[in-house]
C-alpha cells in the first residue's frame, strides 16, 4: 500500500495529468465539430455493437500482414484489458487489498489474463519497435516522390513512435515486473506463470529491498501513464480510441464509394467541395486522429503501386499533421493555412487516383481517403476551375450529346440487325437493359452486348431499352469532380426511368450499375439493378439457359473483378458461376483477385486523360498479372476493363485473348438456343 505521502503525489499528478489531456481531447473535438456535416449517431446501439466487434476482433486488421497483426492483436486485447489492470492497481496502491480477492475462479482468471497479456503486449511492441527501427521495413517509408508534411521528412512519425512504444514498454514492463515481485514477496496471487518465472531473479534479496521494488515498478507503471496522458491526443496512438469512434460515427453507406450530394439550390454558397481542412466532413477529419500510420492503403493503391505521387496514407498523415501544427488555432475557429492541394497532397497525386477504392477497403481502422480526394477534386473543378484539359472533351461530351465519346449519333446503333426491342414497342418488358455510352459507342463494347442480347433472346427474357432516351449515367464526372454536371444528368435519368417504371434494371457496365443502383437514390430513383453476369447466373440456376456438361474443365481462363463490380458492390461469384456452369470453363485465379483485386486503371475518369506520371502503367501491371497465370483467356465484365486490357494486350502482344463473360456464354450456346 501507499504511503500518505506517495497517495498526495499521485492524486496531484493525476489531477494536472487530466487536466492537460482534457485540454488537448477537447482540442480535437472542436477540430472533428469544424467538419462540414454532423457525425451519424443514428441507431447508436447497432453502431456501438458493430464498432466494439470490430475493435476487439480485430477483424480489418487482419485482412493482411498476417504475423504484424496477429501482433497487434495481442497488444490490443492487453492494452484494453490493462484498463481494468490499471484501475485495479490504483485501488490497491490506495487501499491496500488485492483488486478482486486472492482466491477464486475470478481472481484467478483476472490475474492469468493479466500476465498472458502483459507478455502478448511486451513482445508485441518489442517487435514493432524493431521492425521501424532496426529492420527499417520499406512498408512503413513513402518514396521520394509523395509529398509528405515537413515534420514527417523530420522523422517525427518515427519519434512519436518511439515515445509511445517506450511508454507502453515502461507501463506494461513495469507492472509486470511488479507483480513478479509480489510473487517473490509471498504476495503475488497465481496463476501468473509468467511472473512467476521471473521471480527466480529477485531470490535472495532482503524484504526491505523487495518492498521498494514493488513500489518502485508501481510508480514506473501507473506514474507512466500520468506523464504519457497530455501527450495522448497529439500522438499516433491516439488511434486506439479514435479508430473504434470512427467505425461508430460513419454514415451508413450503400457502398464503400458512395459519394455525398451537393446541396446547388443554396445560393448562398460559394465552396462546393473540399479546399481546406475545415470543408472536410466531420467524420474525414477524424480519419485524421484515426489513422494509425501503417500504410496498408498505399500497399494496395494501384497509382502508389505504379510508381505515382500518390500515397493515401501520406494524405491521411499529412491531413494529421496539418491539423497537430495548429490544432489549438483551428479548435478556436481560425482558418487553414493553406489549401489541402499542395500542403497534403500534390496536383499529380490528386488527379492520379482511380477511385477503386482498395484503400477504404483495407483501412483497419476504417479512414476513407478516396472520398476525401473526390471531394478535393469537386474544389478544383467547382471553385478552382483547375483540371486536366483532357477531361474539358469529356464534360462538353456528356452535357451536349449525353455521352463523354462526344458523338451525336444513335444510341442504337450497335443493335443494327438484332431488331432489339425499346420501351416504346414493348411497353411491358420485364426487365430494362441499361445499354450505357461504351455498349452504345465504342466498337468492343458493342460486342458485348451484341453478345448479351442474343443470351437474352436464348432464355426467352422479355426485355426492352431506353434507346434513344438513354444517357450517360454521369459517372465521369462525378468521379472527376464536376458534381454540378452529375447531378443534373442523374435527375434526368431518374425522371425517364421513374417514367418507365422498370421491375428490374440490368447492366453490362459496373459503373452504370453502381450509380443507378446506388448513387441515384440521393436524387429520388430507387431501382432493383443487377450486373449481367447475375441475370447468366440466375438464367442458368432457373434453367432457361443450358448448363454446361463439362464444368470447371482444365483452367484455361482467368477472371479480372471491376473495382466497381467487386470491390465496391459485393458482386465476387456470379461471374465465376457464370463461367464454370454456363460455360465449363476452368479458372484460374491471378494473384489479387476477388475484393483484393487491382485496378485496371480506368475508373475515377482515368479512361477520359492520359495516365500520371509513374514507373509503370495500372493496365499494363494487371494484364500482366493475367498473363502469369498461364490462361488462354482474361475474361471481364466491364466494357472499360476491355478497352484497357486491349490496349495492354496490343502494347505488350502475347496469344492471351480477352472477352466478357457474355461472349464466352454465348459463343457455347447452339443453334437451335442463339
Amino acid at each position: 500500500m501507499l504511503s500518505t505521502l506517495e497517495k498526495i503525489v499521485f492524486l496531484l499528478l493525476a489531477a494536472a495529468s487530466v487536466a492537460f489531456a482534457l485540454r488537448g481531447f477537447r482540442h480535437m473535438w472542436l477540430v472533428v465539430r469544424r467538419g462540414g456535416d454532423k457525425l451519424h449517431l443514428e441507431r447508436l446501439p447497432q453502431r456501438a455493437l458493430r464498432a466494439l466487434r470490430i475493435y476487439l476482433s480485430q477483424q480489418t486488421t487482419l485482412k493482411t500482414r498476417r504475423l504484424v497483426s496477429w501482433l497487434h492483436l495481442g497488444v490490443v486485447w492487453g492494452f484494453t484489458f490493462y484498463f481494468l489492470v490499471n484501475f485495479g492497481d490504483v485501488l490497491e496502491g490506495f487501499f491496500g487489498f488485492k483488486f478482486l480477492g486472492k482466491e477464486g475462479i475470478l481472481a484467478a482468471t483476472y490475474r492469468l489474463l493479466g500476465d498472458v497479456l502483459s507478455l502478448a503486449v511486451l513482445i508485441g511492441v518489442a517487435y514493432f519497435l524493431l521492425r521501424r527501427f532496426v529492420f527499417s521495413d520499406k512498408a512503413l517509408t513513402f518514396r521520394e516522390n509523395v509529398l509528405v508534411h515537413p515534420n514527417v521528412a523530420k522523422g517525427h512519425i518515427r519519434r512519436d513512435s518511439l515515445i509511445v512504444g517506450v511508454f507502453i514498454l515502461a507501463h506494461v514492463g513495469a507492472r509486470f515486473l511488479g507483480q513478479s515481485v509480489q510473487v517473490a514477496m509471498g504476495e503475488g496471487v497465481q496463476p501468473q506463470p509468467f511472473a512467476s518465472a521471473v521471480a527466480a531473479v529477485w531470490s535472495g534479496m532482503s524484504p526491505e529491498l523487495l518492498l521498494f521494488l514493488d513500489h518502485a515498478f508501481w510508480w514506473l507503471a501507473l506514474g507512466g501513464v500520468l506523464l504519457f496522458l497530455p501527450y495522448f491526443p497529439y500522438s499516433k496512438h491516439a488511434h486506439l480510441f479514435m479508430a473504434p469512434l470512427n467505425y461508430l460515427t460513419k454514415p451508413q453507406r450503400t457502398s464503400l464509394g458512395e459519394l455525398a450530394p451537393e446541396d446547388f439550390e443554396d445560393e448562398t454558397r460559394e465552396q462546393f467541395g473540399v479546399g481546406k481542412l475545415e470543408h472536410l466532413p466531420q467524420t474525414h477529419l477524424m480519419d485524421a486522429f484515426a489513422c494509425i500510420m501503417c500504410n496498408r492503403c498505399q500497399d494496395v493503391c494501384p497509382a502508389y503501386v505504379t510508381g505515382k505521387e500518390l500515397s493515401p496514407s501520406a494524405y491521411e498523415i499529412n491531413k494529421r499533421f496539418l491539423v497537430k501544427e495548429r490544432m489549438a488555432a483551428l479548435a478556436n475557429g481560425a482558418e487553414s493555412a493553406a489549401p489541402l492541394m499542395g500542403t497534403a497532397l500534390s496536383e499529380s497525386a490528386l488527379w492520379a487516383c482511380t477511385a477503386c477504392g482498395a484503400c477504404v477497403d483495407i483501412c483497419p481502422v476504417g479512414n476513407e481517403p478516396m472520398l476525401d480526394i473526390l471531394y478535393i477534386r469537386r474544389d478544383q473543378v467547382l471553385v478552382q476551375a483547375n483540371f486536366p484539359a483532357e477531361l474539358k472533351g469529356a464534360f462538353n461530351g456528356m452535357e451536349r450529346q449525353g455521352n463523354p465519346w462526344q458523338l451525336s449519333e444513335s444510341r442504337l446503333k450497335w443493335a443494327e440487325g438484332l431488331e432489339v426491342p425499346t420501351v416504346e414497342s414493348n411497353p411491358d418488358f420485364e426487365i430494362l437493359y441499361w445499354v450505357g455510352c461504351a455498349a452504345s459507342y465504342e466498337p468492343r463494347a458493342q460486342q458485348t452486348a451484341r453478345a448479351f442480347v442474343q443470351i437474352l433472346r436464348a432464355a426467352g427474357v422479355n426485355f426492352a431499352v431506353l434507346g434513344e432516351q438513354e444517357s450517360c449515367t454521369g459517372d465521369t464526372a462525378r468521379r472527376a469532380g464536376n458534381e454540378f454536371l452529375y447531378a443534373e444528368m442523374a435527375k434526368a435519368n431518374v425522371e425517364t426511368l421513374n417514367a418507365v417504371a422498370p421491375k428490374r434494371i440490368v447492366a453490362t457496365c459496373p459503373h452504370c450499375l453502381h450509380n443507378i443502383g446506388k448513387e441515384y437514390q440521393q436524387f429520388g430513383g430507387n431501382y432493383t439493378v443487377i450486373h449481367h453476369t447475375e441475370l447468366i447466373e440466375e438464367l442458368i440456376a432457373a434453367g432457361k439457359l443450358p448448363a454446361s456438361a463439362h464444368p470447371n474443365r482444365q483452367p484455361n481462363v482467368t477472371f479480372h473483378d471491376p473495382c466497381y463490380l467487386g470491390r465496391h458492390n459485393g458482386i465476387i461469384e456470379a461471374p465465376r458461376t457464370a463461367l464454370t456452369q454456363g460455360a465449363g470453363v476452368g479458372l484460374v485465379e491471378m494473384a489479387r483477385n476477388r475484393q483484393q483485386s487491382f485496378c485496371c486503371g480506368a475508373g475515377g475518369a482515368q479512361f477520359w486523360k492520359e495516365e500520371e506520371h509513374g514507373t509503370a502503367r495500372v493496365n499494363l501491371t494487371r494484364f500482366q498479372e493475367a498473363q502469369a497465370t498461364g490462361a488462354s483467356t482474361l475474361a471481364v465484365g466491364c466494357p472499360f476493363c476491355m478497352r484497357m486490357f486491349s490496349d495492354a494486350h496490343g502494347e505488350l502482344g502475347g496469344e492471351m485473348q480477352i472477352k466478357d463473360v457474355a461472349e464466352i456464354i454465348a459463343e457455347r450456346l447452339t443453334p437451335k438456343e442463339s
